[in-house]
């Protein structure tokens, strides 16, 4: 009968704390160096202006570590308002390169900038004319010299032990790509409005999107008059289920807020007579209030400031309803 071994490695007594120092200082020390070399040539600056004046798309590419960097950069130029494709270095030599249009401009990312594919693709990219920038961290590579515009992201070693494992370069290209995607996006003046149009889903888009107007319709509108007794009040607050009902004086102009508070607070101090109370009695005036075109991440922000749950909405300055605490929370806006 034979005995099964565990193959199970044993693993090495490591201070994990002071290796991820390293790393992260190896990395933050090599995005200094990157900082430095972006200002060392103009090609940074042209290669900006010369995306800014495409009428076509910027195609990133590469392979390996690269190509999943390459992908994010492509993914964050498309979310600031520059169109990008992302074709892998490897596939374009296999019918990918046919979705490069003449008026599109190439990115090619690599370490070295002597990889084979990369040697490959190069002549062939030449050969269709468009503008080939190349995003390296040897300036002095095939891809470098073949290339319009250098983007120059030196990296002195990786923060793998071995020097092997992509951990400090690809750490430069994706901070230079960003670089580049928000350099595009200042010199285009994208705002936060044309950022809320290319990303309406999740809580990001909501915050630059959403209304007041889009939440407080969908409630109940609780009021009284000045001169409602304190069971309408009651009523008006229970039954429209938002903890409070706006006070409206004989013009229909808004006179204060009753909240559910007021009212505990109210009995909590012994009237003599509740049937003689009336709104105008126990109404808090100029209450907190916000417009109905305002965005909802706007009502958030006061209702936090005042640490309050209900903020009456006006539109045109009448009174148009309210919106709740519960109406950000089920939007995710909290």
């Amino acid at each position: 009968m034979s005995t099964l071994h565990s193959t199970t490695p044993v693993a090495a007594a490591v201070d994990v704390l002071a290796v991820a120092r390293h790393v992260l200082h190896e990395e933050a020390t090599a995005l200094y160096a990157v900082a430095d070399a972006v200002g060392a040539t103009p090609d940074f600056a042209r290669c900006v202006a010369a995306i800014l004046g495409l009428s076509g798309r910027v195609v990133v590419t590469g392979v390996g570590k690269s190509a999943h960097i390459a992908g994010k950069i492509v993914a964050t130029l498309n979310g600031t308002g520059t169109p990008a494709l992302f074709m892998h270095a490897a596939d374009a030599i296999h019918g990918d390169l046919g979705m490069i249009q003449a008026q599109d401009f190439v990115v090619a990312i690599s370490k070295s900038g002597d990889t084979p594919e990369i040697k490959v693709l190069v002549p062939l990219l030449r050969r269709k004319g468009v503008p080939l920038a190349a995003l390296v961290s040897n300036a002095n590579s095939y891809l470098a010299q073949q290339a319009d515009y250098v983007l120059h992201a030196p990296v002195a070693r990786e923060a793998c032990p071995h020097d092997l494992a992509p951990t400090t370069s690809t750490t430069a290209a994706l901070a230079l790509g960003d670089a580049l995607a928000v350099c595009l996006l200042e010199s285009r003046q994208f705002s936060a409005q044309d950022f809320a149009r290319l990303h309406p889903g999740g809580t990001l888009g909501k915050k630059l999107y959403l209304t007041v107007g889009d939440l407080s319709r969908q409630n109940q509108r609780p009021r009284v008059g000045l001169d409602a007794p304190l069971r309408e009040v009651l009523l008006e607050i229970s039954g429209k289920r938002l903890g409070a009902t706006a006070v409206l004086d004989g013009a229909g102009a808004l006179a204060g807020i009753i909240t559910d508070g007021d009212l505990r607070r109210m009995l909590g101090g012994h009237l003599a007579d509740l049937e003689t109370v009336r709104a105008r009695d126990i109404l808090t005036p100029a209450p907190a209030t916000i417009g109905i075109d305002e965005f909802a991440a706007e009502a958030l922000a006061r209702m936090q400031a005042r640490n309050i749950t209900q903020l009456v909405v006006l539109e045109n300055e009448q009174f148009a309803g309210f919106i709740h605490l519960h109406d950000l929370l089920r939007e995710g806006l909290v």
